[in-house]
């Protein structure tokens, strides 16, 4: 673990209780974790307190994580957050979709921890 990272927040956007869970478990011990089930309370936790990335889960009802990539990539005070889009839709469409809108990684579902991690690393590196 390294102390670079233990005060960085990765958001993590998810419907599923379970997902949230298996990416609390993997990011907390060396992750500041926010989650939430939907894309308006992401929106919301972005806007008052922006994470330093946002792991966003594509199909979610309501608001789809296009949707809110859209409006993130809108807004000037949240518009250079990375934005990992993280789905079980595995189509080459989707995932130029998620790029296009400004995502800066694609991943599938089920996912990696350890690929997690390094990716999450190597963005907040590229971030700085």
């Amino acid at each position: 673990m390294s102390d670079k990272f233990l005060k960085k927040t990765v958001l993590v956007v998810d419907d599923t209780s379970s997902n949230i869970a298996i990416f609390s478990k993997t990011l907390s011990p060396e992750f500041r974790v926010k989650a939430a089930k939907n894309g308006p309370k992401a929106l919301e936790i972005c806007f008052k307190t922006p994470p330093d990335i946002i792991l966003l889960d594509i199909m979610m009802p309501e608001m789809d994580g296009y949707e809110v990539c859209r409006k993130l990539k809108l807004n000037s005070k949240t518009k250079d957050i990375p934005v990992i889009f993280v789905t079980a839709m595995v189509d080459a469409e989707n995932e130029t979709s998620a790029l296009e809108l400004g995502a800066v990684d694609f991943i599938t579902k089920p996912i990696n921890p350890s690929i997690v991690l390094e990716r999450i690393r190597k963005h907040l590196q590229l971030d700085r």
